[in-house]
C-alpha cells in the first residue's frame, strides 16, 4: 500500500477496561489523510478513553492503533511525532507569553531548533495569533486561549489532530470562529473532534463515529447520519389558534403542547405529511398559520434508537448463522 492511499489513522478491535468495566469494547474505524471525522457520544460513552488510547496517553488492554502505518505501542515516539492534541481543556502556561509557550511546545515535540522560529510563526499565521505574540496568555480571552491550544497541536506540523470538546466554553461567536479554523486545518491534515453535542458535528464533520457504552453505533457520513434523526415533532403558530384538543384531532398527531400564545409544539407518528394536513386545516378552519418548522430528535432519543438498532442487527445476525 502506498503513502497516498494508506489511512493515516487505523484502529484495530480497540477495547479497554477498568478493573473489572469495559470502557470501550471492539471500537474500529479508519481516518484519511484529510477532513473531520466527528467521535460523537454521552459523556461517560468511552469517547475519551478512546481518544487518550489514539494519543498514547493510555495502552490498550486489547486491539491496535496505527498512525501512519506505524504501531503506536510497538512504537510510540515514532508515532507520536504524526499526532497533534488538544485536551478538553488546553494546556497553557498562563504566565507565559504566546511565543513563550509556543517555542516551550515545539521544543517538547523535539523539533530541530533551527525548525523552531518558523514552525511557530506559521501556528501563530494559521490560527490569527500573530498579534498576540507578546501577550501573556492569561490575559487572552477564552476564544483566543483555545486558538492557542489549536496552535500547540500544530506547531510540529503533525498528520493527525485529535480535538476533545474544543469549542466547550465559548461563545456563539467564538464557536463559529473556532469551527472554521478547524475546518481549514482539516485541508491539510486529519483531524478527529470529540464532542457530546450534535450541532456540533453536524456543522462541523464530515463523517461521525457515535459511541454509546463503549460500543460503536453508528459510522457513516453526515447525511447517512441525519437518515437516522427524521423530524418528529413540529413547532407552529397561528394568529387565531386552536385549542389543543383540535390540534390533537387531526391524523398522525400525537401529542400536543402549548408553548407561549398561539405556539405549540406537536410530536407526531413520522408520517412526513403531517404538515401539510395542518395547513389545510389551518386553512379550512381560519386559524391562519403563520409559521411551521420541524424538530429533530434529542440526542438521547438517537442513542436509544442507534443502540435498538445495533442490538436488533446483532440479533438477526445471530439468527441468521443458526
Amino acid at each position: 500500500m502506498n503513502q497516498s492511499s494508506q489511512p493515516i489513522v487505523e484502529v484495530r478491535h480497540l477495547s479497554h477496561r477498568y478493573t473489572n468495566d469495559w470502557a470501550i469494547r471492539d471500537i474500529n474505524f479508519t481516518i484519511d489523510s484529510t477532513g473531520i471525522l466527528g467521535l460523537l457520544g454521552s459523556n461517560g460513552a468511552g469517547k475519551s478513553t478512546t481518544m487518550n488510547i489514539i494519543c498514547g496517553v493510555l495502552n490498550q488492554t486489547e486491539g491496535d492503533v496505527f498512525i501512519n502505518g506505524i504501531d503506536l505501542r510497538k512504537n510510540p515516539v515514532e508515532a507520536k511525532k504524526h499526532i497533534g492534541f488538544l485536551p478538553q481543556k488546553p494546556p497553557l502556561y498562563p504566565d507565559l507569553t504566546v511565543d513563550e509557550y509556543l517555542v516551550h511546545c515545539a521544543t517538547l515535540r523535539r523539533m530541530e531548533r533551527s525548525e523552531i522560529r518558523p514552525a511557530v510563526e506559521q501556528a501563530k499565521k494559521r490560527c490569527d495569533i500573530a498579534h498576540f505574540s507578546k501577550r501573556l496568555i492569561k490575559y487572552l480571552s477564552g476564544g483566543y486561549q483555545q486558538r492557542v491550544g489549536i496552535a500547540q497541536a500544530i506547531v510540529h506540523s503533525p498528520r493527525f489532530v485529535v480535538l476533545d470538546e474544543p469549542t466547550n466554553g465559548l461563545d456563539p461567536n467564538q464557536i463559529s470562529e473556532v469551527r472554521e479554523l478547524i475546518k481549514e486545518i482539516a485541508r491539510e491534515r486529519a483531524v478527529l473532534l470529540s464532542t457530546h453535542i450534535l450541532s456540533e458535528v453536524q456543522a462541523t464533520c464530515d463523517s461521525i463515529r457515535m459511541i454509546e457504552h463503549g460500543h460503536t453505533v453508528f459510522a457513516g457520513t453526515i447525511d447517512e447520519f441525519n437518515n437516522y434523526t427524521v423530524p418528529d415533532t413540529l413547532t407552529v403558530t397561528f394568529a387565531e389558534p386552536p385549542s389543543p384538543e383540535q390540534l390533537g384531532a387531526i391524523e398522525g398527531v400525537m401529542n400536543v403542547e402549548q408553548s407561549g400564545p398561539g405556539m405549540f409544539r406537536i410530536r407526531f407518528d413520522g408520517d412526513d405529511t403531517i404538515a401539510e394536513r395542518i395547513v389545510a386545516r389551518s386553512v379550512a378552519e381560519g386559524w391562519r398559520l403563520r409559521e411551521i418548522s420541524t424538530e429533530r430528535s434529542s440526542l438521547d432519543v438517537i442513542f436509544a434508537q442507534l443502540s435498538g438498532k445495533l442490538k436488533n442487527n446483532a440479533h438477526q445476525e445471530n439468527s441468521d448463522a443458526k
